[in-house]
């Protein structure tokens, strides 16, 4: 047996000049400072390896001098493929400046090819990518004017487009693990995160190439459990034992035992945040999660949502995820994007992004940089600043709902709060909804042509996707349509029946929304009025997603109605409620189900004239007896109208 335990500097002696170079990590987590730090060194004394290519799918950098950032010096790099490069700004410059080859490709598709690569196979198919920047029709990915190849290729599979993306050999590989024995064998306890590190040995070895893993502490051979080993020996050449400093859990923690998952933190250890804009915003996004449906949070903004939903009492009714892995659980933010705590699981980065190209989300809530009439949104590029587009366009483009979160301005916002309103005090310098993105990140005219329910959330309006673009949809109580919305857009939007933002997202205290969204209040929503023998129920600002909930709306109504003996008059309030088309055929049978046993004379009304559009679609026998005001509603019975539907 071959002792592998070797000096960083022994272990970045096997780079060559001209290499192509993978390495691991998520923002902090997984990343293998102590051999980037050692190429860095060599290449500054010795000139060499030169002109290496480098190829990663996550960001992996602290937004100043760590991660990738250390292999800027000129000369190091000859080209860069990478998923998100907002974290290594000191490689974005050489890119946006045209001093290396670059290209801005998606994250998932990455990452995915590195399992194309371990397997053989000379690249990746996938709908991901189509009619963004990344389409070989809109400049392939391409970051400046001298990255001339083409890496995805646009082909057509049985009638459909798609894209290829070209597999190259890989001939280094520098990754990260927790304890490695003297054969190679590597785990990962103390990882918060494993990423793609097996798919990324098995591509580099199976390519002839060499496999480096820096590791905090060392095993004697054949001691490790089995079970527990994450890449096997005979993938790995060479390992270095990191000084504690280049060997961070995240590039904000040191180390947590709660970010291992091997421990649950008690319930309460994440603080509410403070009311401002991003909470407004994570709040209103909150309102759209799917009760035990699966989710995913964005870097950024979106990163609130998970705080409200702990803080509202949501987190154990839906299935927050994170696209380096991590399911369930509530994930953390900053430079601690991408652990978790109290996770249900912790998978290969690949295996994710598998899930989520198949339509495995059931809502992603994503960050809004830019966004366009058309509906399209800009996350990756803004002039000379590049963020890169990271999983977003994998996400973005196959969840099953998408939330755009985001001021509606940026530079210098200032939002104050009181009495249920919102009052602008200083507004942002830059204008976020522009005549065209920079760059398409998210093709809004795809989303609309597919049918996929897409809304924008700011901390003052709310946009829905439609098929001619954005229509405004909810306005903050306390803003001005005209002086706060529109004479801050370059492009106005479609304008229908406007809606008010719910005003508890303006207020301090907690929203109490858990009742609402697991229907618990629904003994209070059904109730019979003792004087005039009518049922009231009260559906306002209800969402109906699924079937388990008719049929609890449907159980509690008959609890109601069956005991009476007789049929009763029914007046039902739809104001700010909405009904998913995936159920709209199923709420129908339900209620005509209730109303061919209990009702007699059926009203309904909602403020709402898309919704009481959509109630006459439902109910197109009623059609006449769908009214604005409750008023209306009531009075249309006494004078002894009605319908039995």
């Amino acid at each position: 047996m071959r002792r592998k335990i070797v000096s960083a500097a022994d272990a970045v002696a096997l780079v060559k000049p001209g290499d192509t170079l993978t390495t691991s990590g998520f923002v902090g987590i997984g990343v293998p400072d102590a051999l980037l730090e050692a190429l860095a060194r060599r290449y500054a004394t010795e000139g060499d390896p030169a002109g290496l290519t480098l190829l990663f799918a996550a960001g992996q950098g602290d937004g100043a001098e760590g991660g990738l950032n250390r292999l800027a010096p000129p000369g190091l790099l000859r080209r860069v493929i990478g998923g998100h490069w907002g974290l290594i700004p000191k490689l974005g410059a050489l890119a946006v400046s045209g001093q290396i080859e670059a290209w801005n490709l998606p994250q998932g598709c990455l990452s995915q090819l590195f399992r194309e690569i371990a397997a053989g196979k000379p690249g990746l198919l996938s709908r991901v990518g189509l009619e963004t920047f990344v389409d070989p029709r809109l400049g392939g990915g391409r970051i400046n004017d001298i990255s001339r190849e083409d890496l995805v290729e646009l082909v057509e599979i049985a009638g459909e487009e798609m894209l290829f993306y070209r597999a190259p050999r890989l001939d280094v590989a520098f990754l990260r693990g927790t304890t490695a024995d003297e054969a190679g064998n590597i785990t990962m306890e103390r990882e918060a995160l494993v990423v793609d590190s097996l798919a990324q040995a098995m591509a580099v070895r199976n390519c002839g190439g060499a496999v480096i893993v820096q590791v905090e502490r060392v095993a004697r051979a054949g001691t490790l459990p089995a079970r527990e080993v994450v890449i096997p020996g005979i993938l790995v050449d060479a390992v270095v034992v990191a000084e504690p400093e280049l060997h961070r859990q995240t590039y904000r923690t040191a180390f947590s035992q709660a970010f291992t998952n091997r421990i649950r933190t008690p319930e309460g250890e994440i603080p509410p945040l403070p009311l401002d804009a991003r909470k407004i915003i994570a709040r209103r996004a909150a309102f759209e999660l799917p009760v035990n449906g699966v989710v995913n949070l964005g870097i950024g903004m979106p990163e609130g949502v998970a705080a409200v939903a702990a803080e509202e009492g949501l987190i154990e009714h839906v299935t927050l995820t994170a696209e380096p892995g991590v399911i369930g659980g509530q994930p953390a933010s900053g430079l601690d994007f991408g652990a978790a705590v109290n996770t249900d699981a912790v998978i290969p980065q690949n295996a994710q992004f598998d899930f989520y190209d198949g339509g495995g989300l059931d809502m992603a809530c994503l960050g809004l940089a830019q966004a366009d009439a058309r509906g399209n949104v800009n996350v990756s590029r803004f002039g000379p600043r590049l963020a890169g587009a990271g999983g977003f366009i994998n996400i973005s483009q196959n969840a099953r709902a998408l939330v755009f979160a985001g001021t509606f301005t940026a530079s210098g916002l200032d939002i104050a709060t009181g009495d249920g309103a919102l009052s602008i005090r200083s507004e942002g310098r830059v204008r976020k909804f522009r005549t065209a993105v920079e760059q398409i990140t998210f093709s809004g005219a795809r989303a609309a042509r597919l049918g996929r329910p897409v809304l924008y959330v700011t901390e003052r309006c709310v946009f829905e996707l439609g098929t001619g673009g954005l229509h405004l949809v909810e306005i903050a109580p306390g803003v001005d349509l005209e002086r706060d919305i529109l004479r801050l857009m370059d492009v106005p939007p479609q304008i229908g029946a406007l809606a008010q933002m719910d005003a508890r997202l303006f207020r301090p205290e907690p929203m109490g929304i858990r009742a609402a969204m697991l229907h618990l209040d629904l003994a209070d929503r059904i109730a019979l009025d003792p004087a005039s023998g009518r049922l009231f129920l009260n559906f306002e600002k209800l969402r109906i997603r699924n079937l388990p909930e008719i049929a609890r709306i449907r159980e509690a109504v008959e609890a109601v109605c069956a005991p009476l003996g007789r049929r009763v008059d029914v007046i039902a309030n739809y104001d700010g409620s909405r009904i998913d088309d995936e159920v709209t055929g199923a709420w129908a049978s339900m209620v005509a189900d209730l109303a061919s046993r209990y009702y007699d004379r059926v009203t309904r009304y909602s403020g709402s004239a898309f919704m009481r559009m959509k109630l006459g679609e439902v109910f197109p026998q009623a059609r006449t007896h769908v009214f604005e005001t409750e008023v209306q509603a009531r009075q249309f019975l006494e004078q002894g109208h009605g319908s039995a539907a």
